[in-house]
């Protein structure tokens, strides 16, 4: 029989992230992380404390995975990075949206992020409190768009045709509906996901005014 690789912190991580990966947060247990090891759940205490110490751990894997902005770049090409890439690593683990911003016991990785992007904005002329404000605008916009992008009724990259002809919308009750449907969608391959980088410019173009650059 070949033998297990030792436990690690990383190991038990990584098996928490494919537990959420599959099935949610909710999901995320000693019993089932340890499970997923073939190890007993009392083996992963002696390299995590307990659950909260193991959502910590998450939220930090999460964080150290999306693009950081070089110390170098120019603001907006480095926040429009960062956004496509945060928006990537939340749509690859969805469990993460309710998680990330809810830790009271931050740990490196997340607290680098923060500091990377504040620091990114701060050397390109941002106030402190304008760095703040730009900060929380970009990241509730990535959350928004990904919570609803992955609740929608279709698959990322499927067509929208079958399903706004099941709507059937009248459009005189309808009206701006129906023309939506009608310029946008019907007979044309739209895509919800196309939406991201429109909005994002118009975020953008907001803080280079306030910022006067």
């Amino acid at each position: 029989m070949p033998s297990r690789p030792a436990l690690s912190p990383e190991r038990v991580v990584d098996a928490a992230v494919r537990v959420a990966d599959r099935g949610g947060l909710a999901l995320v247990s000693m019993r089932n992380v340890g499970r997923e090891l073939g190890v007993e759940a009392m083996s992963l205490y002696h390299h995590v404390a307990g659950k909260e110490a193991l959502l910590d751990a998450l939220a930090d894997r999460v964080y150290g995975e999306i693009e950081l902005p070089a110390p170098d770049r120019p603001w907006r090409p480095a926040m429009a990075d960062r956004a496509a890439s945060a928006r990537a690593v939340l749509s690859r683990h969805p469990w993460a949206l309710g998680l990330v911003e809810s830790r009271s016991n931050p740990l490196p990785a997340l607290l680098h992020h923060h500091d990377s992007v504040l620091g990114c904005l701060r050397r390109n002329g941002f106030g402190v409190a304008l760095a703040a404000h730009a900060f929380s605008v970009l990241d509730a916009y990535v959350y928004g768009f990904v919570l609803t992008e992955v609740n929608l009724p279709f698959e990322p990259g499927e067509g929208t045709e079958e399903f706004v002809a099941a709507l059937e919308l009248p459009a005189d009750t309808y009206p701006h509906l129906t023309e939506l449907v009608a310029e946008k969608m019907r007979g044309r391959d739209y895509a919800y996901a196309d939406e991201f980088g429109y909005g994002l410019e118009l975020i953008l173009d907001g803080l280079a005014a306030r910022a006067g650059t």
